[in-house]
């Protein structure tokens, strides 16, 4: 277990820290079920990534649970490990149990919550944080102070939430987009009113409802916030959160904020998570998908061809991926050109347009792209005068 001065300094070396919620957050994907060796291995493969802190998961659930927790406490991760409970002693009894150096203290910040769900008033609330919030420092523990519905709350009183957390001690707010409303702009204002407001470190935990916890989350870091709330992939609740690979390296990339994370480690996680979930990473799933660098269109391929940085946002090799020129119904002739070139081959003008208009019905009559191979039994048939489609006219 580190020290609160340990995890201080861990959290503060670089431009934004990330505190990975794929065990706990992740978990909570309606059908998703981590065995106990498969989030080790998880958590290892994400402290390999650079992940600062990892929140492992909800000690007061018990059995398994608590278990899990423990045993990643004491796998002796740089990382620090973070147990999830909700503003009450006995939750936070129970982390302490499993030896975690931090917890994230959550409570409702919304009068939707407070009225509908708890059936309390605000000023129970700031009770029960302060008393939460004090009862954890008094053992030693870096506190993260959750505001859930934080992005429906009133600003009045999300900025006394804040400051009450702050005054009980807590390291950090947490600015729960909890059911995924929050629209960019509107999240970018209420983090600067906040840490005008406060001077709180805030970490921005944004779910994916309506398609924008990438984009929140870093409306947050422009606006102020230091600390991102991810999962791998985004796996979560509903339509999940923000996935980690989006959010870190638009930050390393766009915004050029130190990290801490080693962007080739990125996908050997996605590809283990992948598997544990039983979620598949998609062609066209930013920073780890296949379709990433893959052109087909032949305006886009002519540009690649000449210079990448025509139509590629980064250099696939930052990621491990790979560049693709793709033969298909969209392909230009220089495609066709460039391709059979590799293999010696020089097209004239007029071969060139009609073998292109034949790999043209060839991936019409059979739904796809070609290979490259296929491309040179197509040039073959063309040399030699047989029509491969006859059969189909």
């Amino acid at each position: 277990m580190k020290s609160y001065n340990e995890v201080k300094k861990l959290l503060s070396k670089d431009d934004v820290i990330v505190c990975d919620t794929t065990l706990r957050d992740g978990e909570q994907t309606a059908g998703i079920v981590f065995s106990n060796l498969e989030k080790y291995r998880i958590a290892q493969l994400l402290d390999d990534a650079g992940v600062q802190q990892i929140e492992s998961g909800i000690p007061t659930m018990g059995a398994d649970e608590k278990v899990a927790v423990k045993h990643i406490a004491h796998m002796g991760l740089n990382a620090s490990i973070l147990g999830w409970n909700r503003a009450d002693i006995h939750d936070i009894e129970t982390s302490i149990d499993c030896d975690v150096d931090s917890v994230a203290i959550s409570m409702s910040a919304s009068d939707i919550h407070i009225q509908h769900k708890l059936k309390k008033d605000r000023q129970w609330v700031l009770d029960k944080v302060t008393e939460a919030v004090e009862f954890a420092k008094e053992h030693g523990l870096y506190v993260s102070c959750n505001g859930e519905d934080a992005s429906r709350a009133d600003m009045d009183f999300l900025i006394q939430f804040v400051n009450t957390a702050k005054e009980a001690g807590a390291d950090r707010f947490r600015y729960c987009d909890t059911i995924g409303r929050e629209i960019p702009s509107n999240c970018y204002e209420r983090i600067r009113k906040i840490k005008e407001a406060t001077g709180m470190e805030v970490e921005m935990h944004t779910h994916n409802d309506f398609g924008m916890a990438t984009a929140n989350c870093i409306a947050g870091i422009q606006a102020g916030a230091r600390f991102l709330s991810t999962t791998v992939m985004g796996i979560g609740e509903r339509s999940g959160n923000a996935p980690l690979e989006e959010a870190v390296m638009t930050c390393q990339l766009l915004l050029d904020k130190k990290t801490g994370i080693e962007p080739l480690k990125l996908k050997t996680l996605a590809e283990f998570v992948s598997c544990a979930s039983g979620r598949v990473i998609t062609p066209g799933k930013p920073f780890l998908g296949s379709n990433c660098f893959a052109h087909e269109a032949g305006i886009h391929a002519d540009g690649i061809i000449k210079d990448a940085h025509n139509y590629e946002p980064y250099d696939p090799d930052i990621m491990g991926l790979e560049r693709k020129i793709v033969i298909g119904k969209h392909s230009g002739s220089h495609t066709l050109v460039n391709d059979l070139a590799k293999r010696g081959i020089t097209l004239d003008k007029e071969e060139s347009a009609t073998l292109l208009e034949m790999v043209r019905k060839a991936a019409v009559g059979l739904h796809r792209s070609i290979s490259s191979d296929e491309l040179y039994g197509l040039y073959k048939d063309m040399k030699s005068g047989q029509d491969p489609f006859e059969d189909s006219n």
